[in-house]
C-alpha cells in the first residue's frame, strides 16, 4: 500500500505528523474542507489546490460524500470515469465518509437493524439498504484515499442502555466493512489493471480504512468501544458520534478519554467537529485530522471567521466599513475587499459574496491549523492555545 502515517514531533499531548497516499501527503494536524457531491461550495479546485503565496488556499485533502455521491450520480458512473479524483479533476488526497452520518440525519426516512440502515432516497423516495459491505464497495468504486466504515451515529440525548447497543452493532458492523476491503484488495487485476471483484470496480487498489468509534457521552462505552475497533486492524481510526448536540465541555472529555485508547503510530480523526476553538482544544487532547461544514455554509449566511472573532457581514454596521474582513490575514478575499463591498454582495445576492467569503473563512481554518503546526514544531502550543482563546470569541463580535 502507498499509505502510511508518521508523527514527526509531539508537545504534550499535541501530534505533528505527515500522512502518506498515492495521491500526496498530508500534514497533520489537517482540516478537510468539505466537498459533499465532489465539489466544495462556493469556490472551485485551483482555489484550493493553489499554493497560499499564489493567493490560492493550499488544502492538502478533501473529504467527499459516500451518501450523495453514491445516490448520484452513482458510483458505478463515477467508477467508469476513472475513479473520484479524475472524475472531479482533483488530485491530491481524498476521504470519504461511510454515510451513516447521512442516513442518521433522515431520522424518519430510515431503520436500522443487524445487516444495515435501509432508508429512502431524498431526492426520489426510493428504496435502498446501506450495509457495510455495501458501504466498502461504494467507496472503493469511488476510489478515495481514505475510506470510512459504516458506523451508527446515535442521536443527543440517549441512555447508556442505547449507546451500548449502538455502539456493539457498530464494532460488529466494522468487522464486517474490514472483511469486505481485505477481500476487494485480494481480487486480481484484469487486463486494464482494475480490480473487479464481484462487479465491484476497485478504482484505488491501495484505499486504507479507518474504524470509527462511537458510544455516545459515555467514557466506559468509549473506552470498549475503541478496544474492539483497534483490535479490528484499520490504518487509522476516527471519534464519531459527537456534535450531535452535546454540551461542548462533554465533548472535550470524551475526546480527552478516548484518544488514550487509540494507536500513536495511526492517525486520529474526530468526525464532524470544527468552531476555530474546536480545532485548537481537539489536538490539544491529541487528534490529527478534522472535517466540518463551518467556514463554507457560514460563509454562504454571510459569516465571516476571523481573527478577533465571528462577524456577520450583513450587519447594518459594515455598510460604510472600508477595511478588510480580518486585518490580519493575507488571504485574496482580504487583500481586495472592503467589509462595505462583501454585505453589499451579500444584500444583492451576488454569487461572488458566497464565493469572496469562502475563501475567506477557509483561508483561516487553514491557515490555523498551519500555525498550530508550526507551534508544536517549536513546542509552543500551548502558548498558542491560551491566544488563539484570548482573541477568538465563541459568539459573533456584532451579536
Amino acid at each position: 500500500m502507498s499509505y502510511g502515517f508518521r508523527v514527526t514531533h509531539t508537545d504534550r499531548l499535541a501530534r505533528r505528523g505527515r500522512l502518506t497516499t498515492a495521491h500526496g501527503d498530508v500534514e497533520t494536524p489537517a482540516f478537510m474542507p468539505v466537498g459533499t457531491q465532489g465539489a466544495v461550495k462556493g469556490v472551485i479546485h485551483r482555489d484550493l489546490l493553489d499554493p497560499v503565496d499564489a493567493n490560492g488556499l493550499g488544502a492538502d485533502i478533501l473529504l467527499s460524500n459516500t451518501y450523495h455521491l453514491y445516490l448520484r450520480p452513482g458510483d458505478d458512473l463515477i467508477a467508469r470515469r476513472g475513479g473520484l479524483h479524475r472524475f472531479i479533476g482533483w488530485p491530491r488526497p481524498i476521504l470519504t465518509d461511510s454515510g451513516g452520518y447521512q442516513v442518521f440525519s433522515l431520522a424518519a426516512r430510515r431503520t436500522i437493524d443487524e445487516e444495515g440502515a435501509r432508508f429512502r432516497s431524498h431526492l426520489d423516495g426510493s428504496a435502498h439498504l446501506l450495509t457495510p459491505e455495501k458501504a466498502a464497495d461504494i467507496q472503493a468504486q469511488l476510489g478515495s484515499d481514505i475510506a470510512m466504515v459504516l458506523d451508527e451515529c446515535l442521536a443527543y440525548p440517549a441512555t447508556i442502555d442505547a449507546a451500548r447497543e449502538s455502539m456493539q452493532r457498530t464494532a460488529r458492523w466494522a468487522r464486517r466493512g474490514r472483511d469486505r476491503l481485505l477481500a476487494l484488495r485480494a481480487g486480481s487485476a484484469g487486463s486494464d489493471g482494475i480490480n473487479v471483484v464481484g462487479g465491484v470496480r476497485v478504482s484505488h487498489p491501495g484505499q486504507a480504512q479507518f474504524g470509527i468509534v462511537q458510544g455516545g457521552v459515555y467514557p466506559e462505552l468509549r473506552q470498549q468501544s475503541a478496544v474492539e475497533t483497534v483490535a479490528v486492524g484499520f490504518e487509522g481510526y476516527a471519534i464519531g458520534g459527537l456534535s450531535v448536540g452535546e454540551p461542548v465541555d462533554v465533548m472535550y472529555d470524551i475526546v480527552s478519554h478516548t484518544t488514550p485508547f487509540l494507536p500513536e503510530d495511526r492517525p486520529r480523526y474526530l468526525m464532524g467537529t470544527g468552531t476555530p476553538q474546536d480545532l485548537v482544544e481537539s489536538v490539544a487532547r491529541g487528534i490529527d485530522l478534522f472535517d466540518c461544514v463551518l467556514p463554507t455554509r457560514n460563509a454562504r449566511n454571510g459569516q465571516l471567521f476571523t481573527s478577533e472573532g465571528r462577524i456577520n457581514i450583513k450587519n447594518a454596521r459594515y455598510a460604510e466599513d472600508d477595511r478588510p474582513p480580518d486585518p490580519a490575514c493575507a488571504c485574496y478575499t482580504c487583500r481586495t475587499a472592503s467589509r462595505a463591498y462583501l454585505r453589499h454582495l451579500y444584500m444583492a445576492g451576488e454569487m461572488n459574496a458566497a464565493t469572496l467569503n469562502t475563501l475567506h473563512n477557509l483561508n483561516f481554518y487553514l491557515d490555523t491549523m498551519r500555525r498550530i503546526r508550526d507551534a508544536i514544531v517549536f513546542g509552543r502550543f500551548e502558548s498558542f492555545r491560551l491566544a488563539f482563546h484570548q482573541s477568538f470569541s465563541r459568539q459573533p463580535i456584532d451579536s
